[in-house]
C-alpha cells in the first residue's frame, strides 16, 4: 500500500509538471492518436482486401488489434519512462532518482507521466463496435465481457514485463533502441494479426520467447473462438505474472551494476 501511496503522489506531481506546458500536452496526446488511426487503417485495409485472413474475419482482428492497444496504452500510462531507460543511462539522468528517497524503479515509472488518452479512447472504441457486431451476430454474448477484461489486464502486465527485461539490459548494453525495436515494437505489429498466418518457427517466438501472443491472440482463441480452454485466460495472467517477477530481479541485478556516468 505505501508503494501505491508513493506512486500516487509522484504521478500527481508529474502531470502538474507536464501541464505546464498544456499546448505541448495536448498536442502530444492528438498526435499520438492520429498515429494509431493510422496504423489501423492500414491494418483494415489489408483485411478488407483479403476479407478475412485463416478463418479471421475483419471484425475479429478488429478485435485483436483493440485488446493489444489497450494493453499497450495501459502500460504506457503507468509505466512510460521505463521505454527510456537508455535515455536515462546516456544523460546520467539516472542519477538524480538515485539520490531520491524512494525505489528507483517506482521513480522511473512515475517520470514524465502520460496518459495516453488517445489510445485509450481508440482501443476502447474499437474494442465496442467489434464486440457489438460479434454480438450482433451470435458469436459471443455479454458472458465475454468478464474475459475481456481479464485479458486486457493481463496483457498490460505482460508487456510492462517485456519492456521492463527489454529495457534493463541497457545497464549491460546501454543503448537498447534495436533490441526494443525487436522485442516490443516488431512484437507488437507482428501480434496484431491471427498468429495463425506465421510459420512455426515464428509462432513459437511469439509464444514462447516473446509470448505477446499471451495478450490477446490465445486469450481471444477461448473468447471468440471457443478453441482454447478457459484456463488459457489464468495461463495468460500466470505468464505475465512470471515474467514480471523475472523482469524485477534482472532489474535488482543490473541496478546493483550501475556506476554513475560521473557527469
Amino acid at each position: 500500500m505505501s508503494w501505491l501511496r508513493m506512486y500516487r503522489v509522484l504521478v500527481l506531481a508529474s502531470i502538474r509538471s507536464r501541464m505546464q506546458y498544456r499546448f505541448n500536452f495536448w498536442f502530444s496526446t492528438i498526435m499520438s492518436a492520429l498515429v494509431n488511426v493510422v496504423e489501423f487503417l492500414m491494418l483494415a485495409v489489408v483485411l478488407l482486401r483479403f476479407d478475412h485472413i485463416q478463418g479471421w474475419t475483419i471484425v475479429e482482428c478488429g478485435y485483436l488489434y483493440a485488446l493489444l492497444t489497450l494493453s499497450r496504452a495501459i502500460y504506457r500510462s503507468i509505466a512510460s519512462d521505463v521505454h527510456h531507460l537508455e535515455r536515462y543511462l546516456l544523460s546520467g539522468d539516472l542519477d538524480k532518482l538515485l539520490l531520491r528517497p524512494v525505489p528507483i524503479l517506482l521513480a522511473l515509472m512515475t517520470q514524465n507521466f502520460n496518459l495516453r488518452f488517445g489510445e485509450l479512447l481508440q482501443g476502447v472504441t474499437i474494442l465496442v463496435l467489434c464486440m457489438a457486431e460479434l454480438m450482433r451476430q451470435g458469436q459471443i454474448g455479454w458472458t465475454a465481457i468478464a474475459p475481456t477484461l481479464l485479458a486486457i489486464g493481463g496483457g498490460a502486465v505482460l508487456l510492462y514485463a517485456i519492456g521492463l527485461i527489454s529495457a534493463t539490459t541497457g545497464f549491460w548494453l546501454t543503448r537498447t533502441s534495436v533490441l526494443q525495436n525487436f522485442t516490443e515494437d516488431a512484437a507488437k505489429t507482428a501480434a496484431q494479426y491471427p498468429m495463425s498466418i506465421y510459420p512455426g518457427w515464428l509462432q513459437g517466438i511469439l509464444t514462447g520467447v516473446i509470448p505477446i501472443a499471451f495478450a490477446n491472440y490465445l486469450p481471444a482463441l477461448y473468447i471468440l473462438k471457443g478453441e482454447a480452454s478457459p484456463l488459457v485466460l489464468a495461463g495468460s495472467w500466470a505468464v505475465a505474472l512470471a515474467l514480471t517477477g523475472l523482469g524485477l530481479l534482472f532489474w535488482r541485478t543490473g541496478i546493483s551494476r550501475y556506476h554513475s556516468t560521473g557527469s
